[in-house]
C-alpha cells in the first residue's frame, strides 16, 4: 500500500511538503501540502505532461498567464510546452496531486518574467 506514511517525503520552499507516492520514469505521483501564502516558481517542461488534482483546499494554478482557482475534488492538465505555477492565495492549507508522465524534475526549465 502506498500513503505518505510510507512514502520518501521531502520539504521545498522551506514549508510545503511532498510525498512521493510513485517514482518511475514512465509515471510519478506527488502528493503536495501547500501552506497558505506560498508558491512554487514559474517553470515549464518540455516533454513532462501534468495532472494537478486538489484534494483539500484551494489551489491557484497559472497557466501560460491564466490563472485558475482549483476547488477540492476538481484538476487542471498542464501539457509540454506550457509555463505555470502553482499558488496557494486561499486562508487555509491546499494538499494536492501532481500526475506526471515522466519525471518532471529532470524535464524542469525556470521561467522568468
Amino acid at each position: 500500500m502506498i500513503s505518505p506514511a510510507t512514502s520518501p517525503h521531502y520539504i521545498w520552499a522551506d514549508v510545503c511538503d511532498g510525498w512521493k507516492l510513485v517514482d518511475t520514469p514512465g509515471l510519478n505521483v506527488i502528493q503536495e501540502r501547500m501552506p497558505t501564502g506560498t508558491q512554487e516558481v514559474r517553470h515549464q517542461h518540455s516533454r513532462v505532461r501534468q495532472f494537478f488534482y486538489v484534494l483539500r483546499g484551494e489551489l491557484t494554478l497559472d497557466v501560460d498567464g491564466a490563472a485558475q482557482v482549483i476547488p477540492a475534488g476538481s484538476g487542471l492538465e498542464v501539457q509540454p510546452g506550457q509555463v505555470h505555477q502553482a499558488r496557494n492565495e486561499s486562508g487555509a492549507d491546499v494538499e494536492f496531486l501532481v500526475i506526471s508522465d515522466g519525471i518532471s524534475r529532470d524535464d524542469r526549465v525556470e521561467v522568468t518574467g
